[in-house]
Order: C-alpha cells, then structure tokens, then sequence
C-alpha cells in the first residue's frame, strides 16, 4: 500500500520542502561552484532509473574538465579538487538530486542510480534494483556505501524493493543524516566499488 500509493506523494512534498528550506544553500554552493570550477557549476550524467528508463542525474561538479596534450581527460584523482572532496565528504555534491525526485526520475529512498554501462552485467535477479525509482540513499548506502563489494551491494538493493515499508524508509533516512554528519563510509571516487567498476569485474574489460 505504502510503496503504490504514499511513497511518491511523499518523495514529492520531502524534495520540494527541502529545496525551499536549503535554497539558500543551495544558492550559495551554485556561486562558489562557478567559480570553483571556472564554469558550469553542475554535472549531469545519463543513468538508468524506473523499468531501466534513461534520465539526467544533476549534481554539483566536483572534478574540473582538465585534459592533456592529446585532448583526453585527465586522470579523477588528478581533476578531482579540494573543493570537490569536500562536497563528496559532506555529501553535499549530491543535494541537486533533489530536483531528480521533485520530478520523478528519483525517490529519496531506493537503490542508487548506477552508470548506463552497467546495465548488461547485472544477473537476473539484480535487474530488480530497476523495479522501483532509484533513491538518493538507499540500504546500500547505510550499510557500506562504496566499501561494500558489488554482489553485496546488489543483493541489499533488491532486499529494499521486496521489503519497502514506511519505517524502512524512515530508519535509512535517520540512518543517511548519521552518516552524512560523521562523513562515514565516503569514498574517494564515488562512481566506483569494490575497487573496481562493475564492468571491469564482471567483464574483464577496461572501464572508460
């Protein structure tokens, strides 16, 4: 009941009082990241979501576009910037998802939205993360974060969509404040775990 009829109206009125009541924030971050980042102050990525449906993820940038000589991109931990570890360690960097969930490409809680590249290695029962909106945290997230390996990860997504309920939601969000304010369980580069990304493990290959 909770899940097909409370969950979005909910995730709707949450994501649109926390913008009004960070707004000022969220303002403030918006300048310093232009001028941080000499330019566009966000970064947007195509992830999949609901039924494995493509959307814009937003958030604000923390790596600059620096390249080499041959044009390519720079290494992360090259581009990656003391301001950028500073919005990643407060999780601050993720606070234009708001947006995502205000319009319904994202819920506050579900499983995180992954890269697009990842979507043929997932088993079976994985491709279930998909079955729900994905979430600006989610049980992943409370339990590990980056640190925890990929099957792990995957299997504590799918748990969260076969058992989502009010309290669970509300416990992972008491949970993701915690964690948020004693900076727990960030890594450095938060596209990868398990050291390595999905496709690399899962399909010997090279990732970008």
């Amino acid at each position: 009941m909770y899940a097909r009829f409370f969950k979005r109206p909910l995730d709707f009125f949450c994501a649109l009082a926390a913008i009004l009541c960070l707004s000022p924030v969220l303002a403030v971050l918006t300048v310093l990241g232009a001028i941080k980042m000499k330019g566009n102050p966000f970064f947007t990525q195509p992830r999949p979501g609901l039924n494995e449906k493509i959307f814009k993820l937003i958030k604000f940038r923390t790596m600059t576009n620096e390249k080499d000589a041959n044009g390519n991109l720079l290494p992360d931990d090259k581009r990656l910037t003391a301001y950028g570890k500073f919005l990643r360690s407060t999780s601050l960097d993720e606070l234009p998802e708001l947006f995502n969930i205000l319009k319904g490409d994202m819920a506050v809680i579900g499983p995180r939205p992954l890269l697009v590249q990842y979507l043929p290695y997932y088993t079976e029962t994985e491709k279930h993360r998909h079955d729900v909106r994905p979430g600006l945290s989610g049980l992943a997230q409370i339990n590990g974060r980056n640190f925890v390996k990929w099957d792990q990860r995957f299997a504590l997504d799918v748990q969260y969509v076969n058992n989502i309920s009010f309290l669970g939601d509300l416990k992972i969000i008491l949970k993701t404040i915690k964690k948020a304010l004693c900076r727990e369980d960030v890594a450095p580069n938060s596209e990868s775990a398990d050291e390595e990304y999905l496709d690399v493990v899962r399909g010997g290959g090279t990732s970008k």
